[in-house]
C-alpha cells in the first residue's frame, strides 16, 4: 500500500493512531532521555572522569536496545527450552557473531602478533577450571529461581519488574558470599587454571573463523528444533509514514537479528573507548566497600585484582560501570513508558523469597565466574575466550535444569 493511501482498515488507523494518554507517555519518556543526555554533558565538562559520559550514552544505548529487543538471557532460554520459539536465540548468536568481527578488528590495533604470551587490554578473557563451570551452572539456577539474568533485572526493572529489587538485593549478598568463599578457590583452582585465547593457537582469522562455524552450528539446531517459532522478520508497516513508523518503533519488538547486530556493534564500541560490555562491576564494587568499611572477610583477595573480567575496586565514587548502569535503567523504563509496557508487577512474600535467593545465586555465580551473561558470556566470546564458550555452555544447562525442575514457575 502506497504511503498516504487511505484504504487503510479501521484496525491499522487505530494502530497508527496516537492517543493524548500516549502523547503524554512519550513526551514523559522524551524528558527523560534529555535528562540524561543533560547530565552526559555535564560529566563531559568534569576532566577528571572523561569516559563517563560515554559509559552513561552506551548504558543508555544498552537499555533502549534490551528493553525494545527484549534481549533476556533467561527469557529467551526460556523460550526456546519450553515453548519451542527459538527465534530470539538468534539474537544472542548475532550479536556474538557481530561483536568478534568487531572485536577482531581492533585486537589487530592494541595486540597484532598473538605468538606472544600477551592478552588484549582489559578485555574478558579469563582462566578455564571447574570454579567457573559451577559457577556458571549456579547463576543458570540463579536465572530460573530469579526469573532474569543481572542484565534482565535491571531493564526489568524499568518496566516495573517489582522482583527485581529482591533479586538485586540477593545478589548484593550473593557477591558478599563470594568474596568469602574467593581466597579458597583462587588458591586450591583458578590460580593454576589456563587462560585459554583462541587467537594465540590460531590467529584472528582462524579464532573468528571457529567463532563463526560454532555460531552458525548453533543457529541451524536452534532453527530445527523452534517447531513453534517466531518469524524472524517482521510483517511490513502497511503505511508509510514518520508518525506510523516512529510508532512501531515504539510499540513494537525489534527484530531479533536487528536487535543482535546493533548489541554486537555496541560491544565493540565500549571495548574500544571504556571497557568490555559488563553490567556487574558497580554492583560487586558496592558489596567489596561495604565489607571493607565493616571489616568484613579477608583484607586481601588473592589474585582479584589481576584478572580479567567484572572485577570489583574499593571506590566511594562512581564507577563507569556504575553510569551506564544508571542510563541502562533509565532508558528502559522511558521505551517501557513510552510503549505502554511500564506496570508494576505484584510483590509477594513467595515470589520476593525465591527472587532474593535467585539472586544471591546470581551474584555468587557471576562473581565468582568473574562476570555474568553481559560480561562473560557477550564480551567473553566475543573476545575469542574459551571461558566465554564455557559459562555460556554452563549456564544455559543450569537455566535448562531450572527450567525443567519449574523453579521459574515458583514466583
Amino acid at each position: 500500500m502506497r504511503a498516504g493511501s487511505s484504504n487503510l482498515t479501521d484496525s491499522e488507523v487505530a494502530a497508527f493512531t496516537w492517543t493524548r494518554k500516549e502523547k503524554i507517555h512519550t513526551a514523559i519518556s522524551f524528558v527523560v532521555i534529555a535528562t540524561l543526555l543533560l547530565l552526559a554533558y555535564v560529566l563531559s565538562s568534569n576532566t577528571s572522569n572523561s569516559t563517563a559520559p560515554i559509559s552513561l550514552l552506551i548504558g543508555m544505548s544498552l537499555g533502549l536496545l534490551l528493553e525494545r529487543g527484549r534481549f533476556c538471557f533467561f527469557c529467551i532460554f526460556r523460550d526456546g527450552i519450553e515453548d519451542k520459539n527459538t527465534t530470539p536465540f538468534l539474537s544472542v548468536l548475532t550479536a556474538i557473531a557481530v561483536g568478534s568481527i568487531g572485536y577482531t578488528i581492533v585486537f589487530g590495533q592494541f595486540l597484532p602478533d598473538t605468538s606472544t604470551d600477551r592478552l588484549p587490554p582489559v578485555a574478558h578473557i579469563g582462566p578455564v577450571s571447574w570454579v567457573l563451570v559451577i559457577s556458571a551452572f549456579v547463576f543458570g539456577i540463579g536465572m530460573a529461581l530469579s526469573g532474569a539474568c543481572i542484565s534482565g533485572h535491571l531493564y526489568r526493572l524499568g518496566q516495573g519488574y517489582l522482583r527485581a529489587i529482591p533479586a538485586l538485593l540477593g545478589t548484593l549478598i550473593g557477591f558478599v558470599i563470594a568474596f568469602l568463599t574467593w581466597n579458597w578457590l583462587y588458591l586450591n583452582s583458578i590460580s593454576d587454571a589456563p587462560i585459554i585465547w583462541l587467537p594465540h593457537y590460531v590467529g584472528y582469522s582462524g579464532a573468528l573463523l571457529i567463532t563463526l562455524a560454532a555460531l552458525l552450528l548453533l543457529a541451524y539446531i536452534a532453527i530445527r528444533r523452534g517447531t513453534n517459532s517466531d518469524p524472524i522478520r517482521n510483517v511490513p508497516q502497511a503505511s508509510i509514514s514518520l508518525k506510523a513508523t516512529l510508532k512501531n518503533l515504539i510499540t513494537q519488538r525489534w527484530s531479533p537479528i536487528t536487535t543482535g547486530a546493533i548489541v554486537g556493534v555496541l560491544g565493540t564500541i565500549a571495548y574500544l573507548r571504556v571497557e568490555p560490555l559488563g553490567v556487574t562491576r558497580q554492583l560487586s564494587t558496592t558489596a567489596r566497600s561495604f565489607m571493607n568499611s565493616n571489616q568484613i572477610g579477608p583484607e586481601t583477595l588473592v589474585g582479584l585484582d589481576l584478572m580479567a573480567g567484572c572485577v570489583a575496586v574499593v571506590t566511594e565514587t562512581i564507577t563507569n560501570n556504575g553510569w551506564l548502569i544508571l542510563g541502562l535503567i533509565g532508558t528502559s523504563f522511558a521505551a517501557a513508558f513510552a510503549g505502554g509496557r511500564f506496570k508494576f508487577s505484584q510483590l509477594t512474600p513467595k515470589n520476593a523469597s525465591t527472587a532474593l535467593v535467585g539472586g544471591i545465586f546470581l551474584g555468587w555465580g557471576s562473581m565468582t565466574s568473574l562476570g555474568c551473561t553481559i560480561g562473560v558470556l557477550l564480551s567473553g566470546t566475543q573476545a575469542f575466550a574459551l571461558s566465554g564458550w564455557v559459562f555460556f555452555a554452563f549456564v544455559f544447562l543450569g537455566s535448562f535444569v531450572g527450567i525443567k525442575l519449574k523453579f521459574h514457575t515458583t514466583g
